[in-house]
């Protein structure tokens, strides 16, 4: 059984609930949140979806509630239908073209274009199909970074999710040892399958890719593949904030930092932390109200 909390709201109070989520140091793993815009048409007009696998108590709406600034929107409680609501939200997105890739469902065809690279990536349980902003970003990102000759022999990707980054990475860098950890442990077989899926192999080596699960850079194996050439990380500005010296730490001098996930109103705070960890800013992209964000560390002087 799964239920849904909607809140609607001008997007100014949305991107401020969702900071504040992100700064609830007691805030409860089971409840997931998100924010977005309604319609295409009326930009300025979101949304803030909070998923549990329970009935909501009153505390939970009260939790809600609290995200926000003065008095809350009216919360819109529902019980959804007992489906994947995570794979459903997927199914039916449209393709997308991001700098040299073609990412679509199964639904759709490849392109076969010369010079693009397909992925097919199916509707999961996990982040990170393409369609997101955030990753579509880091697409074009990656591609400019490719162009503008960054050389990477060994990579990154914490929160991979499907693994699409890193595959997107070993593309451009085929001959690339590739790790790619996330949190979430359902992430591993999906990781798998995508791989099976375009061709991308898995294991340790060059032009391989190894993946594990783990918060943040705390894995053994993370910590004993690196240090990395470029590391990549769409996930939340909170995070990223907090594991700044971290990354830091695990990229050689003159390496990259690929950053996304944090909205631009939050760019200033997580550049201020690289900056502090001895990153400087290479390239930045906005994508709708998100920052995508190329960091260098200081070469050794």
């Amino acid at each position: 059984m799964s239920w849904k909390i909607t809140a609607y709201a001008p997007r100014e109070v949305v991107q401020a609930a969702l900071v504040a989520h992100e700064d609830a140091l007691d805030w409860d793993a089971e409840i997931v949140i998100a924010g977005s815009e309604i319609a295409e048409d009326k930009p300025d007009d979101w949304q803030l979806e909070a998923w549990l696998d329970r009935k909501p108590t009153k505390a939970d709406r009260n939790a809600i509630a609290d995200l926000f600034e003065g008095p809350p929107p009216k919360l819109l409680v529902e019980e959804l239908p007992e489906e994947d609501w995570v794979t459903l939200s997927q199914q039916g997105v449209e393709p997308i073209r991001e700098g040299v890739f073609h990412v679509h469902t199964p639904e759709y065809p490849p392109l076969d274009q010369a010079g693009v690279r397909d992925f097919v990536i199916p509707a999961s349980q996990a982040f990170g199909t393409g369609q997101h902003a955030t990753t579509a970003g880091c697409l074009a990102m990656l591609t400019h970074m490719k162009r503008q000759g960054v050389v990477v022999r060994n990579l990154a990707d914490v929160g991979t999710g499907t693994g699409l980054l890193a595959f997107a990475a070993m593309h451009l860098w085929p001959r690339a040892r590739a790790i790619g950890s996330d949190i979430d442990a359902v992430c591993a077989p999906v990781i798998a399958g995508n791989a099976a899926n375009n061709a991308v192999a898995l294991g340790d080596g060059p032009g391989r890719m190894a993946v594990v699960i783990a918060a943040g850079m705390d894995h053994a194996l993370l910590e004993a593949a690196g240090p990395y050439d470029l590391l990549i990380a769409n996930i939340l500005a909170g995070p990223l904030v907090e594991l700044a010296a971290d990354f830091s730490r695990a990229v050689v001098p003159g390496g990259s930092v690929l950053l996304a996930g944090l909205l631009e109103t939050q760019e200033a705070t997580v550049r201020a932390a690289y900056r502090k960890a001895g990153l400087r800013l290479a390239a930045r992209m906005v994508r709708g109200d998100w920052s995508i964000l190329w960091l260098r560390r200081r070469p050794l002087l």
